[in-house]
């Protein structure tokens, strides 16, 4: 498929406030963020250069249509020459980035050594502070990072009920529980997503992902665990100091069929800090299996 050249159409929308020289750059992890962000940019007349991650972006026929690259992420070191041999001056980080570079494998060079201390110091600080200290690194060096939900508003959950089913009064007793937990282990820099079942949490997000978490749930249901008709809810919610420019809580179109066959009744994501993809198959899909998806505003993440 043909390469769009980075340029800025003559159209650019007022949506997106950007100098007319802007460039945006987007590291493109696994998932359909990267794509939206990048349909995102262009729609508003800022075609994007891709840096797509090896081995993490996954939705290549999307990404590549759009001027790109490809970079191991043993080759971090090259990411800032690299956006600025692209006269990079916006950057996004998209999607999601399952593993982490082994230091042993680093690839030499002059710019790695500069960055050497900033990843070392990063992956010590665990998902939230690297993603917080690569920002700062990237600004130190003249290019803005900017977060996918500045792109793409319409990504950001509202408040309220987004499906045509609601949550019940014992789903608003899961949901006060599960938002409770999902906060503590954020603020442990552990995961973002709870699920509580009949008033109390029954699983916590780890390392693997709400996906992973999700699983779990599905196979405590089927080992009889969790009573097999009681409602349940999944939650995910910003950690405590989240860097709001990446890593949002995101659900999309599969993260409702998981919890669809974990067997829960439906999802509570925080309006405003969490972002919703490919949101009207995403809807569609929760109305389609009667799953409730609501966005909590503040003064409901307390309802009793």
């Amino acid at each position: 498929m043909a390469t769009i050249p980075m340029m800025k159409t003559e159209t650019a929308s007022a949506g997106l406030d950007l100098p007319p020289d802007a460039r945006v750059g987007i590291i493109a992890g696994g998932g359909s963020l990267p794509v939206e962000v990048a349909a995102g940019a262009a729609g508003q007349g800022y075609p994007p250069f891709i840096v797509l991650m090896e081995g993490e972006a996954d939705r290549l026929s999307e990404l590549c249509r759009y001027e790109h690259e490809t970079l191991a992420l043993e080759a971090i070191g090259s990411l800032v020459p690299l956006l600025k041999r692209h006269r990079i001056t916006h950057l996004v980080l998209a999607g999601e980035i399952k593993r982490r570079p082994r230091l042993t494998h680093l690839r030499p060079s002059l710019s790695l050594l500069a960055v050497i201390p900033i990843v070392v110091m990063a992956l010590a600080r665990g998902d939230d502070g690297l993603l917080k200290v690569v920002a700062r690194g990237l600004e130190a060096r003249g290019i803005k990072v900017m977060g996918a939900h500045e792109i793409v508003p319409k990504l950001v959950a509202a408040e309220g009920v987004l499906t045509k089913a609601g949550p019940q009064k014992s789903d608003w007793r899961d949901i006060e529980a599960g938002f409770a937990a999902a906060k503590a282990i954020g603020a442990l820099d552990i995961g973002q997503a709870a699920i509580a079942v009949g008033g109390r949490v029954i699983a916590l997000e780890g390392i693997e992902g709400t996906a992973g978490l999700l699983d779990r749930a599905k196979l405590l249901r089927g080992h009889g665990r969790i009573a097999g008709k009681t409602r349940g809810v999944l939650i995910k919610c910003a950690k405590p100091g989240q860097e709001l420019r990446a890593d949002l809580p995101s659900m999309g179109p599969q993260t409702v069929e998981a919890a669809h066959a974990a067997g829960l009744a439906g999802i509570a994501v925080e309006a405003g800090r969490s972002l919703i993809l490919e949101g009207p198959a995403t809807l569609s899909r929760a109305n389609e299996l009667g799953l409730f998806i609501v966005g909590l505003a503040a003064a409901e993440r307390g309802h009793g």
